[in-house]
Parts: C-alpha cells; sequence; structure tokens
C-alpha cells in the first residue's frame, strides 16, 4: 500500500470537471485507489462520491492506493492533484 499526504491545489476543490479527471485518471489502474479528507474515506475511481465529499483548494488530504500498479498510480494522481487538475 502506498500512502501520500497531499495539498489539493485546484482553485475550485474537487467539483465537477476536477472530480471528473481525476477519477478518469484513477479508473485506468487496477487497484484501489482511495482519498481521505479529515474522517471521510472516499473512492477515487468514483465522481460523485468525490464531489459529495466537498474537497476544498488548500485541504490536506491522504491517497491511497493498493494492489496492482499502486505505485505508479500513486504517483500519478499525487501529480494530478498537486497540478490544479489541469493535465
Amino acid at each position: 500500500m502506498v500512502i501520500k499526504s497531499l495539498t489539493v491545489a485546484n482553485p475550485t476543490g474537487l467539483h465537477l470537471r476536477p472530480a471528473g479527471l481525476l477519477a478518469k485518471e484513477a479508473a485506468a489502474y487496477q487497484c484501489k485507489i482511495y482519498i481521505r479528507r479529515k474522517e471521510q474515506t472516499v473512492d477515487a475511481k468514483s465522481v460523485l462520491k468525490l464531489i459529495k465529499a466537498g474537497i476544498k483548494c488548500g485541504e490536506k488530504i491522504e491517497l491511497f492506493c493498493d494492489g496492482t500498479e499502486e505505485e505508479r498510480a500513486a504517483e500519478t494522481v499525487a501529480r494530478l492533484i498537486e497540478s490544479e487538475l489541469d493535465f
């Protein structure tokens, strides 16, 4: 399992478009990918769960990747989150 502590860089947080980009990228990997914000943990492959989490700009989150390709998935998803979700 790979765990990374990150800060959300997108100025509007994880609203529809950034959540969609993040979920699409996460879905490309055959491992479990979760994001934890405070006491809430959500599946990063679900746009609706990401939006419902209400993650805002500047918030500290933890990224969890577990399974096949976990290292690569963690690097790619973390880079996406820290680059304002603007690939």
